[in-house]
């Protein structure tokens, strides 16, 4: 099974990547985790890389698109694989339609976890992360048992800077603009399956079995 998964911010993607990744039994690669090990494997690529983001640079498309074609040749990925972060837009797309037309690999699907961005909003908004052990409550969702503590080990809740409402909006903002052009190339494709990621993440699960068994 060789898959893209998009989504935006907050929709339950990460999560779903796991569950994939354990029932089809393909590596999940994201774009940190190419990174990381482009880095850490010092290829010419990596240490390209890595001159940018010890800039504070973004790293350019020319060479986040070699890191991936550098990836996707490793042993793991011959029976299949889980690209996420990746395309992110239509220049990166071409780049990896060229690459797998060249390795003779086509792609199965491009999964969307479809969340509207008002329910995100929601979501990111009244997240509350422990300051100590990381654990995540929602004021609505996940409801610590003592209002500002953690369950795990007492310490205080916080907001993160990022989820505060102008963060949030943002970055659905973002989300949206570089990805709607991709969601079209795609559907042009006929590889487009959308779901539903507004219900329990058993059911979202289950739903991405069914698209992806037809």
């Amino acid at each position: 099974m060789r898959l893209l998964i998009m989504g935006r911010p907050g929709a339950g993607k990460g999560t779903q990547a796991v569950n994939i990744r354990e029932y089809y039994n393909i590596p999940h690669i994201s774009t940190g985790d190419m990174f990381r090990a482009a880095i850490k494997n010092q290829t010419k690529l990596g240490v390209l890389a890595k001159s940018y983001m010890d800039q504070g640079l973004l790293v350019p498309d020319e060479v986040t698109i070699g890191i991936v074609n550098e990836r996707l040749q490793e042993e793991d990925c011959k029976n299949g694989f889980l690209l996420d972060g990746f395309p992110r837009n239509l220049d990166q797309a071409k780049a990896l339609d060229k690459f797998l037309k060249e390795h003779n690999i086509a792609l199965d699907a491009v999964l969307d976890i479809n969340v509207a961005p008002e329910i995100l909003i929601d979501r990111m908004v009244g997240r509350r992360v422990c300051k100590t052990c990381g654990a995540t409550f929602h004021v609505k969702f996940n409801k610590p048992k003592v209002e500002g503590v953690c369950d795990n080990c007492g310490s205080p809740l916080i907001q993160r800077n990022d989820d505060t409402y102008e963060t949030a909006h943002n970055r659905l903002k973002v989300y949206d603009d570089n990805t709607a052009p991709l969601l079209a190339y795609y559907s042009e494709q006929n590889l487009l399956k959308t779901v539903n990621g507004d219900q329990d993440f058993a059911k979202v699960f289950a739903d991405i079995k069914e698209v992806l068994s037809k």
